[in-house]
């Protein structure tokens, strides 16, 4: 909700990549980190050799996606190949955990669409709905173009937009009738 104080999720985007029986998991795509992905491919002895064609790849940040195992990469990227760790998660879109994606971007062949998050946001069984229930989330649909297309500080009102109504009218109480 736009209203969410929250220091860690007051104002991001979440891209839900799971939602099952045992909880959910997400990556929070509109926080950057302070690195760059040049600077994560040095601190993981990776020589980044970039293509002709895929642009300022380098400077792009890494992003902040979440509280849960800061210390692990979670790339969600347009599907390509097959990856150790990799999760389709829509036709659009693929998750992977693994390094592999990495070493297959440093060599310049890897997925054309990429976003690189260290850390994810995680709910138990039932958390997640109990949370959108008392009004904490609002849900649209995933666009891609959001994701991967759009400047970071862009991402929060264009999905805001896919509600179809201005947020400034939501209250941040919830009722039931």
């Amino acid at each position: 909700m736009p209203s969410m104080l929250d220091p860690v999720f007051g104002g991001t985007v979440i891209y839900l990549c799971e939602h099952n029986t045992s909880g959910a998991l997400g990556v929070i795509i509109n926080k950057a980190t302070d690195m760059t992905m040049d600077v994560l491919f040095e601190r993981i002895d990776l020589k980044l050799e970039i293509a002709a064609n895929r642009g300022p790849f380098d400077s792009k940040p890494v992003m902040f996606g979440g509280p849960v195992q800061v210390e692990r990469g979670f790339v969600l990227h347009s599907p390509h190949g097959g990856f150790s760790s990799m999760m389709k998660v829509t036709d659009d879109i693929a998750m992977t955990t693994s390094k592999d994606v990495l070493e297959s971007v440093a060599a310049g062949d890897g997925p054309r669409r990429i976003l690189v998050s260290l850390g994810c946001a995680g709910w138990s069984a039932g958390q997640l709905e109990e949370e959108i229930a008392r009004n904490g989330w609002l849900t649209v649909r995933a666009d891609p173009a959001i994701i991967f297309d759009l400047p970071i500080e862009e991402r929060f009102s264009a999905a805001m937009k896919l509600l179809g109504f201005d947020p400034a009218m939501l209250a941040g109480d919830a009722g039931h009738a």
